[in-house]
């Protein structure tokens, strides 16, 4: 198994390089397969939607499209996947940003009761403004 950086995935979903997107393609769509899959870490994957919202921009609906583009690709194992599949549903659902909603989705996967905040804009249900 290879594990991905960040850089590949943007290059493979956002397709702005002409160099690196067919790279990336390459690697994702030939290279990796579902028996010998690349590895996406929770760290990668965050970080997918922080360079997509803070670099290209996107908004919630786009980064959970690609975050659940990443989800559907047999050739890409998701380190937590339902978490991060839970995650990107919050997303989609408007209830905060893709982090917040991992943090809460990996809190409730660890059995914490809630999530304690200072963010009193959360509105994610397990999040606990204190």
């Amino acid at each position: 198994m290879k594990g991905l950086d960040t850089s590949i995935l943007i290059r493979y979903l956002t397709q702005d390089d002409p160099v690196q997107s067919p790279r990336a393609n390459e690697i994702v769509d030939q290279r990796l397969s579902s028996e010998a899959p690349g590895f996406v870490s929770l760290v990668t994957i965050a970080e997918v939607a922080w360079v997509l919202r803070s670099r290209y921009k996107a908004t919630g609906q786009e980064i959970a499209i690609a975050v659940e583009r990443i989800l559907s690709c047999d050739s890409l194992e998701v380190q937590n996947e339902q978490q991060v599949y839970e995650a990107m549903l919050a997303l989609k659902a408007g209830e905060g940003t893709f982090a917040d909603a991992l943090i809460c989705a990996l809190g409730s996967w660890a059995g914490c009761s809630s999530i304690l905040t200072f963010d009193s804009s959360s509105r994610l249900p397990h999040f606990e403004v204190v």
